[in-house]
């Protein structure tokens, strides 16, 4: 290791900033976001401040004449970004004085260099490769960007200021860190993360003895929480970077039939997986008893994920399941997810709104017939309504014909679309009087229709009727 990590704290002093160009302007505002104070030398005499905060300029000096004559005292630092030759003189001085200094790109004559720096707030983490490759640095940087929580620098805000308080009621330092460690992990930090930081705080307040609270970790006490998860369409590249993270911190997880393997295979390899949704026409164990399973683990000091297809709260039942959570004094969180839908309308290129032909959506579900026939379908009859439908297989015929009895057109564009954004993810297109019969072309579900003149804007309609593709571009065109 060549470099050592350090932090300087950069109010202490002022530092000299000499060189121009993007380069320059680039060290200018990462210094100003430090709040620091600079003096910049601008070495084409170009002082372009374009894109620095009108509070960061008061503390920035445009500095004139020549650096190497300038006045050293109350400087801390030295940096040279696109100085040129200047750089190099600029270097040996700060090394007779003992300052120290930075030449972009130049390691023989640099005594820090800057790494890449992962910015959240009282939480930062610097990434360096000794000045070997810049570029390793920022994708290790992107890599950690990716597994921090956003808020985790509002976590460490949020702990600092309760510190001072709790640390003068835990005198033992072990007990103590056990007391933050518990806060951190259980549902005091979940809410901070969750940006619901009056709640935490609330919490922490009603926390009557500290050291009691710091014991009960010991004693297997630990406090449990449950998170409803989205786990998308079914490519597990679409789980959000939230969703990735809860699954690696889950004890338990409870999940639809309809999850893929490679989805479950994010989660902590240890964790427990509960399989508890059903597929349409099978029996499956109930929502009561789901619910009972998800404040069974949660009471137990488990930290358990509902990991559902799609979104909680898209015909998923999150609400339904938050609901029973909240009755029963369990801490909870939702992270949603890319609904079917959507994966839909994604991977066929069928935008579900476009301009002057959908300007609405409307999404519903209908798993049997008796569901279709519950539907007011005079609602759904206008031509810039884009109707998604979930489950709707089994129900196809009766759509079909609630749709065409209202008034819907039976030349409206249709899409049945199966198993989205998977490998064997499968379309079929024709017009709503067809419906039935596309049901035939897919090698079964889940599937996903869509119906609506968007359709034709769609891939598989391209495909399947370029004279029709083409005639609606001409028709746009003019």
């Amino acid at each position: 290791m060549r470099f050592l990590p350090v932090f300087l704290d950069l109010k202490s002093g002022k530092v000299l900033l000499v060189g121009a160009g993007g380069l320059a302007r680039a060290k200018l505002r990462l210094l100003a976001a430090t709040g620091a104070t600079v003096r910049w030398f601008a070495a084409d005499g170009n002082h372009d401040v374009d894109g620095i905060d009108a509070a960061d300029l008061a503390r920035i000096e445009l500095a004139q004449g020549d650096p190497l004559a300038a006045d050293l005292a109350g400087v801390i630092a030295i940096l040279c970004a696109g100085a040129g030759d200047i750089g190099v003189a600029m270097s040996a001085r700060a090394k007779a004085v003992g300052l120290p200094v930075n030449v972009m790109d130049d390691l023989a004559h640099s005594t820090f260099i800057f790494p890449a720096i992962v910015d959240r707030g009282d939480v930062v983490v610097a990434v360096g490769t000794g000045g070997a490759s810049p570029v390793v640095a920022r994708r290790v940087r992107e890599s950690i960007e990716a597994m921090l929580p956003s808020r985790i620098g509002d976590l460490a805000s949020f702990i600092g200021g309760w510190r001072k308080s709790i640390n003068a009621r835990i005198s033992e330092f072990p007990l103590r860190r056990r007391f933050w460690e518990r806060v951190v992990d259980g549902p005091i930090g979940a809410l901070v993360l969750a940006g619901r930081t009056d709640e935490a705080d609330a919490a922490l307040k009603q926390i009557a003895d500290p050291s009691a609270f710091a014991g009960a970790q010991a004693q297997g006490k630990a406090e449990g929480r449950v998170t409803l998860v989205g786990a998308g369409p079914g490519d597990p590249d679409l789980l959000t970077i939230k969703a990735l993270r809860a699954l690696q911190d889950a004890d338990v997880v409870f999940h639809d039939e309809l999850v893929s393997q490679e989805i479950l295979d994010r989660a902590r390899r240890d964790a427990s997986r509960i399989a508890v949704g059903r597929r349409v026409g099978k029996p499956g164990i109930g929502q009561h008893a789901i619910n009972r399973l998800l404040i069974e683990a949660a009471k137990s000091g488990q930290r358990a994920v509902r990991l559902k297809g799609g979104d909680p709260f898209i015909f998923g039942r999150g609400g339904e399941e938050i609901e029973a959570l909240r009755e029963a004094g369990v801490a909870y969180s939702v992270i949603p997810g890319i609904t079917a839908g959507l994966g839909a309308a994604a991977q066929f290129e069928a935008p579900l709104t476009y301009r002057h032909e959908a300007l609405r959506i409307t999404f519903l579900t209908a798993h049997k017939a008796s569901d279709a026939e519950t539907v007011d379908w005079s609602v759904l009859t206008d031509k810039k309504m884009t109707v998604v439908v979930y489950m709707g297989m089994t129900a196809a015929p009766s759509i079909r014909a609630g749709l065409l009895a209202a008034g819907r057109s039976p030349q409206t564009p249709v899409g049945v679309f199966a198993r989205v954004t998977r490998p064997d993810a499968q379309a079929a297109v024709g017009t709503l009087e067809q419906l039935p019969d596309l049901l035939n072309m897919i090698d079964g579900g889940p599937a996903i229709l869509i119906i609506g003149d968007v359709v034709a804007h769609s891939a598989p309609w391209r495909q399947s009727n370029p004279s029709q593709a083409i005639a609606k571009l001409l028709d746009a065109a003019e």
